[in-house]
């Protein structure tokens, strides 16, 4: 029991600062939109974890295990290091750089939407199972789940029997973040360049919407209506409001035949 409460508040010792640190200064876990980055959180837990599963092990060693000859032999509690835990931390990593050059080149080439950040300091948890228009994407959320549900295993078996060093997790175990990992990163490359609407405004009956992907011929549609649209010099796009205009109504930007997702707009109270 006491070596299971010892490994609870070192954990808490590691995980605080850091959930402190990224609450008051999010960008080390955001992309260049400003959005909660998947990859680089993941492989952030990932890393936390498994420092915390080392510093453990070596605190039991040296105190309850009896010193180094505790981490010695085939069988030590260090054992399935190499064959399951940096290979667990291998997936997240490799994603995490795999999707940073593959974004990197499609924004280069076009083929790929990435507005600036949207200036809110809020970065809600959604961002990490969602796409950039804000809708829940398969892929990201089993990512996250599974990756999750395995982190929840080696976190619980290890804290059962802190003594045993290591879980000795199946070496198969690694699927569970390298296949969601490899499927993350397919799904990086092939998804569709649509527009995506950061923020939509209204003044004195002038549309504007902001956003990315737009391309060179992109329309604006409320609620189903094309409107003579425009681009800004900013890249935002602008269209004057039918008159009466709608007091709430759903924006979305069309161009080169693909369609953001809807964008509802109401006036604020």
């Amino acid at each position: 029991m006491t070596s299971a409460l010892f490994a609870l508040a070192l954990l808490a010792a590691l995980a605080a600062p850091i959930v402190l640190r990224l609450v008051r200064r999010p960008g080390l876990v955001t992309g260049r939109d400003g959005r909660l980055s998947t990859s680089i959180t993941l492989a952030l837990a990932w890393t936390v974890i498994l420092v915390w599963l080392l510093l453990a092990t070596l605190g039991y060693g040296l105190t309850a295990g009896g010193g180094t000859d505790w981490f010695q032999g085939p069988d030590g509690p260090l054992s399935c290091l190499t064959t399951v835990y940096l290979p667990l931390l291998g997936g997240p990593y490799t994603a995490l750089i795999a999707a940073k050059a593959v974004v990197g080149l499609r924004v280069e080439n076009g083929s790929m939407a990435k507005p600036g950040p949207k200036g809110t300091g809020r970065r809600p948890l959604h961002d990490l199972i969602a796409n950039d228009g804000g809708r829940t994407d398969l892929v990201d959320l089993q990512y996250v789940a599974l990756s999750a549900v395995t982190m929840l295993y080696v976190v619980a078996f290890f804290v059962t029997d802190v003594g045993g060093g290591l879980p000795k997790l199946p070496a198969e175990m690694w699927a569970l973040t390298g296949a969601p990992a490899g499927a993350y990163l397919l799904n990086k490359m092939a998804v569709r360049a649509n527009p995506v609407i950061t923020r939509v405004s209204v003044t004195e009956g002038l549309l504007t919407v902001e956003g990315g992907g737009f391309g060179d011929d992109p329309r604006i549609e409320v609620d189903g209506t094309v409107l003579a649209t425009a681009v800004t010099p900013a890249g935002a796009l602008a269209a004057a409001l039918p008159v009466p205009a709608p007091p709430a109504f759903t924006v979305v930007v069309t161009t080169r035949g693909l369609r953001s997702d809807p964008s509802p707009y109401a006036p604020a109270a």
